[in-house]
């Protein structure tokens, strides 16, 4: 039996978050509007889902309640790709657990991790 966890992050605009994660390389699977105006939507990224919904509250601390963590087999190009586009959080580094990583700020604030498994 297979199963997976599909995070969902409740966000104000969700077609503003739609519209950053598209540009990052995320491609929507799913959308639903309500009286003309995007309340949800699943994104994926690689084999990696995520949904957004409706009536997150802004914040403007340092890190948000939940971060994404996606595993990737390219962290260096995706470092590339990304570091002049969006907030770099942290650069790329090799963590304690064997992981080389990095970390970015979504347009609402959540952290959202980039790893590659350090080969030894």
């Amino acid at each position: 039996m297979s199963q997976t966890v599909v995070p969902m992050i409740h966000v104000q605009d969700v077609s503003a978050t739609v519209d950053w994660y598209t540009s990052i390389g995320f491609k929507v699977i799913r959308r639903n509007e309500e009286d003309g105006e995007l309340n949800w939507a699943k994104l994926s990224f690689g084999n990696s889902e995520l949904m957004l919904n409706a009536g997150g509250k802004p914040s403007t601390d340092h890190r948000r309640e939940v971060d994404l963590y996606i595993t990737t087999d390219n962290v260096d190009d995706l470092y590339r790709r990304f570091k002049d586009r969006v907030q770099i959080v942290e650069d790329l580094y090799d963590a304690f657990y064997g992981m080389r990583e990095f970390i970015i700020r979504d347009i609402n604030g959540f952290w959202v991790t980039f790893g590659q498994t350090v080969r030894t």
